[in-house]
Order: C-alpha cells, then structure tokens, then sequence
C-alpha cells in the first residue's frame, strides 16, 4: 500500500492538529506543554519546524530551534528567544500520531531536520530524551551529554544529548522505503 507522506512547514492551520497530538504523546508523562508554548518554539525558528502529511492528513511535527548548546529551553515556555549565532540546532519535540508509528516516520522527520541543520550551516543537533526514550536516540547516533547538567523539569529520566551533524548524506534504512516515493525533499 503506497501513502503520500509530504514534509512542510507548520503553518496556523496545523497549531490545532499539533496541539492534539503533542498532548496525547505528553500528558501521561506531565510533560504537555500547551499550544502558546509549542507556537512560541515554532516561531522562533520557522524555519527548522515542520508538519508531517500522511494521505493529506496531520500526522506529526517536528520543532526545533537554535540554541546553545549543553542548555535547552523551559518547558511550558512561551518566551523563546534563539541563539541566532549557535551552531547547534536543539531538536524540543518530535511527535508521530499513535497508529502510524513504528514505520519510519520519525527517523524519516529526523532525516529531513538533519539535512536542513547541514544546509543551514548548523554543526550539532541536540535534544532532552524523556519518557526512557534514551535508547531510541542513541540507534540514531545521539549520545549523553557529559558534564550537562540533568534537564530541569523534564521528567525523572530526562537526559540531555547531542551529535554531530554529518557531512555526507543522511543514510536511509529499510524501514523508511515505504516511505520515500511520497516526500518531497525540501
């Protein structure tokens, strides 16, 4: 079965949508930010945010923004201001809805927030795994912070973690082929 994934910006018709699905990933672990918090974030650097379409339809978002690195912006923040001369580029919140995921998509978001941090002359992406996501991130190449202070306020088993943006292209894996026919690579 063949599906049109598209990647874009978020734009003020998605916020609803984003919103939506950022609670129902967050609230169980007391971590749901709200609408003006995730708008702010997204406003600080439209450019390195997006919404995932699946078959036309809000299936996930990305935000992300520069900021400096080994710190991390509040949560539940709604006054963002970006390191404008950081060369890390902080990956806050990446969000797949509940029946599509397990197919690629969030490595898929990952990958095209990857490729627009090397355009954009970004060296590192860093992020706060919680909710025991530590794992996850560190298939992806992430690894722990050291000497990072433990994120205030993300949770008991929050970890702050980075990589360095590669210089090569973003490799693909399997389980994104499903995937690749519909994405736009923008």
């Amino acid at each position: 079965m063949s599906h049109e994934i598209r990647i874009r910006r978020i734009t003020a018709d998605d916020w609803d949508g984003v919103d939506a699905l950022e609670h129902r990933a967050y609230d169980p672990l007391g971590l749901s930010e709200g609408r003006a918090a995730l708008e702010s974030k997204a406003l600080a650097s439209p450019d390195t945010c997006f919404a995932l379409d699946v078959d036309g339809s809000l299936a996930g978002y990305l935000l992300a923004l520069p900021y400096p690195e080994s710190a991390y912006p509040r949560l539940r923040g709604t006054d963002e201001t970006p390191a404008l001369t950081s060369r890390n580029l902080h990956l806050h919140d990446i969000v797949v809805a509940e029946e599509l995921r397990h197919r690629g998509l969030a490595r898929l978001l990952l990958n095209h927030l990857t490729m627009t941090a090397r355009a954009h002359g970004y060296e590192q992406i860093s992020l706060v795994a919680v909710g025991g996501s530590e794992t996850f991130w560190s298939a992806r190449g992430f690894t722990a912070g050291q000497g990072a202070p433990p994120p205030a306020g993300y949770g008991p088993t929050a970890v702050y973690m980075s990589r360095a943006v590669p210089a090569g292209p973003v490799p693909r894996r399997e389980s994104e082929k499903w995937a690749d026919a519909g994405v736009p690579r923008t």
